[in-house]
């Protein structure tokens, strides 16, 4: 039986190993499964069709017709013979084709390519963001497992003290109201694991749920690794590429609104049969071929004032980029100012940790010979614990920043 359970706890052991998820697995697996970014995708997909269906209205366009009618007169009644000729028969393969200018051509392609410029862009921004939303909630996940093995270190460093205590109380070394402190603070600290388990599946659950993974086991989450990116110039930033796109887009209406009061030819010819229904009707097949010319003249004034709508949209667009990019470098000084003084409060805390772990080694030494109290030993494992805490939520700091800083400097 012994033997069995050493196997068992190794099997089981060797599956939590084998759990083990970094962050790019996470990122990866939302990205993919994300809605919103397959919807950009295929917005996309159609406005590369709709381009197509431009290119297909640039072509001839080639249509057959027929209309048949018969106007009866019944004793006298009926329709005017001068009018309906009693009826008439039509039948036509007609031939259009509209000219339109290379320029006319490459505007109205340019609407499709701007709109999937904007697509792109929305959707790497999409991508960006919710990176930012896994990253963020892998971390803070990651900083609960770490102080739950932190606690679950400090709980066998007690334990272990606590067997000699034990023994030296039994011995009236240490009074029994000595190691009942003892001991609560043992206790204490095994609850306090138990409360940063349950944070911790609570954490992981959140990321699964983020992330589109319906998996409820137990993950040991492997350090995130996150590296600071170079920082960047606003205007290499995705998120100055909004700005520039939307400026296109304002040059590009004007343009369509120019061009829309061009002249406009359209070119057509039929060939088929139209007859009234009178002797000669095999005698009345033909052809015919025309255009019609379209010049505009006058249009109230439509375009001077369109066009001063997209100089208010220009100006309402440039206000913008500027406040925006004014940001951008207060958010930017912001965080490296924060991660400068997380960085120092790292190196301080470093400094009592070596501090407290000496004195640990120190009063165990003591405490195995009676030559101090257990209230002075606990004391210094809380300030060790104290100090150990502030490392790891100052690590965990640190890492959110970086993963803002990142953000912000997400290239275009």
């Amino acid at each position: 039986m012994k033997y069995l359970l050493i196997i068992g706890l190794f099997f089981h052991l060797s599956s939590l190993r084998a759990q083990n998820n970094n962050l790019t697995y996470y990122v990866r697996y939302a990205l993919e499964n994300s809605p919103i970014l397959e919807e950009y995708q295929n917005k996309m997909i159609i406005n590369r069709i709709d381009s197509l269906i431009v290119l297909s209205d640039v072509k001839p366009s080639l249509h057959f017709s027929t209309l048949n009618t018969l106007a009866p007169i019944i004793d006298g009644f009926g329709y005017d013979q001068a009018i309906t000729h009693k009826g008439r028969n039509s039948a036509f393969l007609s031939l259009r084709q509209t000219i339109i200018g290379q320029e006319n051509l490459k505007n109205r392609l340019f609407t499709h390519t701007l709109d999937n410029r904007s697509l792109s862009n929305k959707k790497s921004i999409t991508e960006q963001d919710l990176t930012l939303t896994i990253t963020t909630q892998y971390i803070a996940a990651y900083g609960v497992m770490q102080e739950m093995f932190f606690s679950n270190e400090i709980i066998q460093h007690l334990e272990k003290e606590g067997e000699i205590l034990k023994k030296m109380t039994e011995a009236t070394l240490y009074k029994q109201t000595d190691y009942l402190n003892f001991y609560v603070a043992l206790q204490k600290q095994k609850l306090l694991v138990n409360q940063q388990r349950a944070e911790y599946h609570n954490n992981l659950a959140l990321l699964n749920y983020l992330c589109g993974i319906t998996d409820t086991s137990y993950v040991q989450l492997e350090h995130p690794n996150i590296l600071l990116l170079p920082t960047l110039s606003f205007e290499n930033t995705l998120l100055s590429q909004n700005f520039i796109l939307d400026s296109l887009k304002i040059l590009h209406h004007s343009a369509l609104i120019n061009i829309s009061n061009r002249p406009k030819l359209e070119l057509f010819a039929d060939a088929g049969f139209n007859s009234t229904l009178d002797n000669y009707t095999f005698k009345h097949f033909g052809a015919s071929v025309g255009f019609s010319l379209t010049i505009p003249i006058f249009d109230g004034g439509r375009r001077q004032i369109e066009n001063s709508k997209l100089k208010i949209s220009e100006i309402t667009r440039r206000y913008h980029q500027n406040f925006t990019s004014q940001q951008y470098r207060q958010q930017i000084a912001m965080l490296f100012q924060q991660l400068k003084e997380t960085e120092t409060i790292i190196h301080q805390a470093q400094s009592v940790i070596v501090s407290a772990q000496t004195l640990i080694e120190a009063y165990g030494k003591q405490l195995q010979t009676g030559d101090t109290s257990i209230t002075d030993y606990l004391f210094s494992i809380n300030n060790y614990m104290n100090a150990k805490h502030i490392i790891t939520q100052q690590n965990i700091n640190k890492m959110q920043i970086i993963n803002q800083i990142n953000y912000w400097n997400h290239e275009k």
